[in-house]
């Protein structure tokens, strides 16, 4: 995904003409960037506050002692997956859980044999038994993704060039802040923060480990 998104924010940056991709999807895309990205950003906000937020009520209320109180939510939509595909110990009555559908008298007969047992026996780990944990556990999955998508859909969205600064591609490779070994402002090189550090003495301060200087450490 990640490569994905780079090659794609090299696309727009290099291959992408507004005038031969009029009104086509590349065009909309970025017509409603700002509403993509902020309905991207609401997921991951609502995912972090919520996920996070339980994580540390949880862990607060095991320490006080008091285990009682924690906010346990049952994954019901992801219990219904699993007994609409046989696993009976929810309780729903749905598909292959349903002993008086169709769907369930096929499966034991036609086309899954052995595939309810199987799915219902605690000695295999075909569907294990989910509860709360899973619950946080999967939103907790689901932050970090949604979160990643965020960050890689702006970048490739924005890399023509935000309101902030529409024409850095019109400014040299070392821009300032440009990164190092760029020669930016950032460029922590020394023949270029120093240029005259050769005059100095071999023990000059901040020279590096091994050489004397302030930041010796071996």
């Amino acid at each position: 995904m990640t490569g994905a998104f780079a090659h794609g924010a090299i696309f727009f940056i290099r291959d992408y003409n507004p005038e031969q991709n009029e009104d086509n999807v590349l065009a909309r895309m970025l017509d409603h960037k700002e509403a993509i990205i902020s309905h991207l950003s609401w997921a991951s906000l609502f995912l972090g506050f919520h996920t996070l937020g339980l994580y540390v009520h949880n862990d607060v209320m095991l320490a006080f002692g008091t285990p009682e109180k924690q906010i346990l939510i049952e994954p019901i939509f992801a219990q219904w997956i699993q007994s609409a595909h046989g696993k009976t110990s929810y309780g729903f009555d749905v598909l292959l859980s349903s002993t008086n559908g169709p769907a369930f008298n096929a499966g034991r007969s036609i086309w899954l044999p052995g595939w309810l047992n199987a799915v219902n026996e605690n000695s295999n780990s075909l569907f294990l038994t989910i509860g709360p944990g899973d619950f946080l556990v999967h939103h907790a999955i689901a932050l970090g993704l949604h979160t990643t998508t965020l960050i890689l859909v702006k970048g490739a969205l924005d890399a023509r060039g935000s309101k902030l600064m529409p024409d850095k591609k019109d400014f040299g490779y070392s821009f300032p802040c440009d990164g190092p070994g760029r020669g930016g402002a950032l460029d922590a090189r020394g023949s270029k923060l120093m240029p005259d550090k050769k005059d100095f003495g071999y023990s000059f301060p901040c020279d590096g480990p091994g050489r004397g200087g302030s930041e010796l450490y071996h």
